[in-house]
């Protein structure tokens, strides 16, 4: 089964925004690196990054399709500042609910700035993975699959 991952706005800018914060990987290096932990647990993995809500809109409501139809395990999530702003990312999650989705931030973002540490992504999704680095999204997909084997 697949499982998709997608990134919100500026994550395309890994690498070299805020190496301090977060990290020197390049999401070129992070969807490799998902790839392969899903294919050492035998899954497929599709990526995609957007800095467009709407496109990461569209792609939750194909996820929930595809979900329903017993081809998708499930998603992986950095909505990146969409996190802190979005109720129509909620909305879409909610809506093709039992979609299992996983949220994932690089940096622990409670540790940061105020306006951070609210999340609405965080009451629909099914997991959350914070601080870890890049290796939150090994964390998120390994999560998603324990997560779907023990039902």
């Amino acid at each position: 089964m697949k499982i998709m991952v997608l990134n919100g706005p500026n994550l395309n800018l890994l690498g070299q925004r805020e190496p301090g914060v977060y990290g020197i990987a390049t999401l070129a290096d992070v969807e490799a690196m998902c790839v392969a932990v899903g294919t050492r647990l035998g899954h497929s993995v599709e990526c995609l990054q957007s800095n467009h809500e709407g496109v990461l809109i569209d792609q939750i409501h194909a996820a929930g399709r595809h979900h329903a139809a017993g081809d998708l395990l499930g998603v992986v999530l950095n909505a990146g500042a969409f996190t802190h702003t979005s109720l129509a990312l909620h909305d879409a999650i909610k809506g093709c609910s039992p979609l299992p989705v996983i949220e994932v931030h690089i940096s622990n973002v409670h540790a940061r700035e105020s306006y951070r540490h609210h999340s609405w992504i965080s009451p629909a999704a099914a997991g959350i993975v914070v601080g870890f680095g890049v290796d939150g999204y090994v964390l998120a997909i390994e999560g998603l699959v324990r997560k779907l084997s023990a039902k």
